[in-house]
C-alpha cells in the first residue's frame, strides 16, 4: 500500500495485469453478485434526471423494478446503488445479439442522449473505491468470473491502473493519475 494525497491505493493497481474480455465473461460482473452498483450520492441525483433519457434503451424488466424502485435503491447497510431485476441483473444491464451484457446508461451515452458514461464505480472495475472519513482506500476487487480479464492483460502487459486510467482520471483528476504513474514507475524499476 502506499499513500496518493488523501488516497491509500493497493500496490495490487500496478502488479496485476488487466483487460475486459467481453467476448469471454459476457459481461458477468453486471448480472452476477448480490448487490448492484455502488452510487455516489450525486450519482443518485443524475440517474432521477436521465432516466427519460435512457428508458428507451431498457429492457422491460429494468423499466419496471426501476419504475417499481426507483432509478436507484439504499441497501440494508445504507449504501446507495443500482436496482436489481430479480436479485441479480443490474436494472440497467441490456444485451446484445451474442448475449453479452451491456450498460443502457453507456449505450445512450455512446449515442449522445446523456453526457454521463455510467456510475463510477463501473467505469473503474476492477478498482473498487471505499471512502473513509479521512481517507479514502483504492483496490484491486479479484473476482474468479474476471479470469479471462486477467489472462488478457497479462498477455497484453496492461497493468489494472492503465486499463482503468479515464476512470481514475475521472474520479481523482490527471494530477493524481500522473503521480500514480510516477509511483509505477518506482514500483517496477524495484
Amino acid at each position: 500500500m502506499f499513500q496518493l494525497g488523501k488516497t491509500i491505493v493497493s500496490e495490487n493497481l500496478i502488479d496485476k495485469d488487466f483487460v475486459c474480455n467481453l467476448s469471454a465473461c459476457k459481461g458477468a460482473c453486471c448480472i452476477d453478485g448480490d448487490a448492484g452498483a455502488p452510487l455516489e450520492k450525486e450519482e443518485t441525483e443524475i440517474l432521477d434526471k436521465i432516466y427519460p433519457k435512457i428508458k428507451p434503451f431498457l429492457r422491460q424488466e429494468g423499466i419496471d423494478v426501476i419504475e417499481s424502485q426507483g432509478a436507484w435503491v439504499t441497501s440494508d447497510f445504507g449504501e446507495l446503488e443500482t436496482p436489481l431485476i430479480n436479485d441479480a441483473d443490474c436494472a440497467y444491464v441490456i444485451f446484445d445479439e451474442n448475449k453479452t451484457a451491456l450498460c443502457a446508461i453507456e449505450e445512450a451515452y455512446n449515442q449522445g442522449i446523456v453526457d454521463w458514461k455510467k456510475p463510477v464505480s463501473c467505469h473503474l472495475y476492477p478498482v473498487r473505491v471505499k471512502d473513509y472519513s479521512e481517507f479514502s482506500a483504492v483496490n484491486y476487487h479479484k473476482w474468479e468470473i474476471c479470469d479471462d480479464a486477467c489472462s488478457l492483460g497479462k498477455e497484453l502487459q496492461v497493468p489494472v491502473y492503465k486499463f482503468v486510467k479515464q476512470a481514475l482520471v475521472r474520479k481523482f483528476g490527471e494530477d493524481w493519475y500522473e503521480e500514480l504513474e510516477k509511483v509505477a514507475e518506482k514500483h517496477l524499476t524495484k
